[in-house]
């Protein structure tokens, strides 16, 4: 069974998520939403899922970035973006902490944001504390298309969408990336858009 994965305008994407307590953590509920989030993840195909995407409001995401989705990618992009397979977790309750600064422009999409891309800047590096599904404290540290994955679900808990931090000038149609921008570089794109150089 996969959920409804709720659109942009949909007022629980654009609150701030209320942390789970432990004893929900472990409950029968919280246990078959992450079940019923990994399998609409899957089926969408994502990368990650925030429960907000669904409809319930609370800090809870599911990140995997399988290595079947990467298999059409060019080397040379994979390289570029900093991206490798990522095993299915959870994180539940997490804290953000920015470990490298350094800006990094990609198109990003959303499920919630059905169709569309655009150009979004992310931090280079980041560090995650959270729970686990179990509601075991950990912590990891991420580089690359990973800590771009984080920052997207976690800004969701948050209630932002990559909307708030785009380029507004690339803002595309996921058909129209594909036909004109998804084989530039990126450089490329802001030059044929009339945008500054990147700082």
């Amino acid at each position: 069974m996969v959920l409804k994965i709720v659109q942009t305008g949909e007022p629980v994407l654009r609150r701030r998520a209320r942390d789970l307590t432990p004893e929900e953590i472990v409950g029968p509920g919280v246990q078959q939403l992450i079940a019923l989030m990994r399998d609409t993840m899957r089926d969408a195909p994502g990368v990650g899922l925030a429960a907000p995407q669904v409809g319930v409001d609370v800090r809870l995401a599911v990140i995997e970035d399988r290595a079947e989705y990467q298999a059409a990618v060019p080397p040379e992009e994979l390289a570029a973006r900093e991206r490798t397979p990522v095993d299915f977790h959870v994180l539940i309750n997490p804290r953000l902490t920015v470990e490298d600064p350094t800006p990094v422009e990609f198109h990003e999409g959303c499920l919630s944001v059905s169709g569309f891309s655009a150009l979004v800047r992310r931090a280079r590096g980041v560090r995650v504390e959270a729970l686990d599904a179990k509601g075991q404290p950990f912590s990891l540290s991420a580089r690359g298309w990973y800590a771009r994955i984080l920052q997207h679900e976690i800004d969701h808990l948050d209630g932002m969408l990559y909307l708030d931090r785009m380029e507004p000038r690339s803002f595309s149609t996921a058909e129209n990336h594909r036909r004109y921008w998804a084989s530039r570089s990126v450089a490329e794109v802001r030059r044929a858009l009339g945008l500054p150089e990147q700082g």
